[in-house]
């Protein structure tokens, strides 16, 4: 029988529940419940006995169902971190070799696990009787899977009201012809963008329709931030290219924390240095592979992000504009530019735009299989780290924004107090 190092409070979920047949219980996490909790069950070793861990991890709440394992650890699929067969976080890859996990990053284990005549069984808390109880001839039957635990603070979905507070591309300025439309997604809703005498304008109507750096863009409400002022987007020595639009089920809020985190591609990235701005955050670190190399990001609420990367054999800048519309709840559009120098071929353009696609391939399909239903805004619901730091800026941000729509919108805010 496996037992919890630090033993929960005696409660509701007393008892032995039975969660899996043994024989499904291999190296690949379980998802399974007992007494409404959600759990993972989990051989750390082929052959081993079962262990239980919590269905989520703390650092950014991932499901640990997409973890694997490694080495008899339990290793979560979104940043690395390790955990041993207590719940204890072992190994943080941004901390580095010597970086000792802090306590809180540990995972609070159910009190007990057993297999008993073919079936897993799972105590939560502790229990007075030592085993589980014997099938007697009958099947047992273990209880659905619960849902995730949700966040316990607020969560910016793609449909959260602030957001009408806001400019957000919907499309290409090329895709938009004199004398004629295109149909876009936006919060919820579908609009009708089209251009008359050169002007764009939507349907139903907006507080404002605007073209900047290449795009279209709608403000459904007066916005409370400004566009990212991006100089590269009229440099006639910048060439500017497109990336076909891509679509995730994540919500932008997610989106733009993946985009920011280096640690998220790189686990070991020790993270960015950031600095506060208007409305964002800016941040500066050196690429791992290359110190010599410096990455500077921007970020302006909601959901526009400026990469720059400077590149000293060339001394050449090569910046990454990513613009995210929230189209609906488990949709979102994400408009990538590339904005590179166009004399001296210094710079393989179609290389560029090839490892660029690559990377956001790579990062979309890898958020798919750990999203949530947004981003969480109250810091103490996830455990952040020094790597963190980009993201911490992203949620005080977006915080902000919410709270100062709220503020300038008292029927709305009043609206969203009494139906929590």
């Amino acid at each position: 029988m496996a037992l919890s190092r630090t033993p929960r409070q005696a409660g509701t979920t007393s008892g032995w529940y039975p969660v899996a047949r043994a024989a499904e219980v291999g190296t690949t996490p379980v998802p399974v419940g007992a007494g409404g909790q959600a759990y993972v069950v989990v051989r750390l070793r082929p052959g081993a006995e079962v262990t239980a861990f919590p269905a989520r991890c703390p650092h950014r709440l991932v499901p640990l169902a997409t973890a694997t394992v490694v080495e008899g650890r339990l290793r979560c699929g979104h940043h690395g971190w390790q955990f041993n067969a207590e719940g204890r976080c072992v190994h943080i890859p941004s901390l580095g070799v010597d970086g000792t996990p802090p306590p809180r990053a540990d995972l609070p284990v159910p009190w007990a696990v057993e297999e008993r005549d073919g079936w897993v069984w799972l105590a939560p808390e502790r229990t007075s009787a030592v085993r589980p109880p014997r099938s007697t001839g009958t099947t047992p039957a273990p209880e659905p899977v619960p849902a995730l635990p949700a966040p316990a603070g607020p969560v910016l979905d793609n449909l959260a009201p602030a957001l009408d507070r806001a400019w957000h591309p919907v499309a290409l300025g090329s895709e938009l012809r004199e004398g004629g439309y295109v149909q876009v997604r936006l919060l919820g809703r579908t609009w009708t963008v089209h251009r008359r005498g050169g002007v764009p304008d939507a349907d139903p109507p907006a507080w404002g329709v605007t073209e900047r750096h290449g795009l279209v863009w709608i403000a459904p409400a007066e916005p409370r931030e400004e566009l990212l002022d991006v100089p590269e987007t009229t440099d006639p020595a910048v060439t500017a290219v497109w990336l076909p639009a891509a679509r995730s089920t994540a919500p932008a809020g997610l989106l733009a924390d993946a985009l920011l985190d280096a640690a998220f591609l790189d686990p070991a990235q020790p993270g960015d240095e950031v600095t506060a701005a208007p409305g964002g955050s800016g941040s500066i670190r050196a690429e791992s592979a290359d110190p010599r190399r410096r990455v500077r990001h921007v970020h302006r609420a909601p959901f526009q992000l400026l990469r720059r990367l400077d590149d000293p054999d060339t001394g050449t800048v090569r910046t990454v504009l990513f613009l995210l519309q929230p189209e609906d709840a488990d949709s979102t559009r994400v408009h990538t530019c590339l904005l590179l120098p166009a004399t001296g071929g210094a710079v393989d353009v179609a290389a560029e735009v090839a490892r660029e696609q690559a990377a956001l391939t790579d990062l979309l399909t890898r958020l798919a299989a750990v999203h949530g239903a947004g981003l969480p805004l109250l810091l103490r619901d996830e455990l952040h780290l020094r790597a963190d730091r980009p993201g911490v800026a992203l949620r005080r941000t977006l915080a902000d924004f919410v709270a100062d729509c709220a503020a300038a919108d008292p029927a709305t805010a009043l609206e969203r107090r009494t139906s929590a």
